[in-house]
């Protein structure tokens, strides 16, 4: 993903959350040399996913895919390549946040391997004023998978 790109992105992102991330967020995400990469099918944008690495661990900040192309396999895909870049900069785990409003979300994540292993209070904004988030985690050790013990 460039900032050429966040035309495309925002129209994506605008579509698929009703409380967004902002075009400065994936700015910063940009600007911070986070790995962000956008899903191109037949040459239009349909998703995207950002990922920071540090001190040996790996946070998925962002995935998502136009809500007319969900349930094709992309989500999955994205998260496959961020957790294997994830891999391949020899993070030893995974963290990510999911809303427990997201059924489809955390089913997509514990078939991936991650497990609850908190939460996050008053996290996200909600029509209802805030939502926890769920904290999930996926350990990455040589070439295997390992799941966090669940809490």
């Amino acid at each position: 993903m460039r900032e050429a790109d966040l035309d495309a992105v925002m129209g994506i992102e605008l579509r698929a959350y009703p409380f967004p991330w902002t075009r400065g967020i994936f700015r910063d995400c940009l600007a911070a040399g986070y790995p962000a990469w956008l899903l191109v099918e037949h040459g239009l944008p349909v998703g995207y996913g950002v990922i920071s690495l540090a001190a040996g661990e790996a946070h998925v900040l962002n995935v998502c895919v136009a809500p007319e192309r969900q349930g094709r396999g992309w989500g999955r895909q994205l998260l496959r390549a961020l957790v294997q870049l994830a891999r391949e900069r020899k993070a030893e785990r995974v963290f990510l946040e999911v809303r427990p409003s997201n059924p489809h979300a955390i089913a997509l994540y514990h078939s991936e391997g991650f497990n609850e292993i908190g939460r996050r209070p008053r996290y996200y904004p909600s029509f209802d004023g805030r939502e926890d988030a769920i904290v999930m985690a996926i350990e990455l050790v040589g070439d295997e998978v390992t799941r966090m013990p669940a809490l």
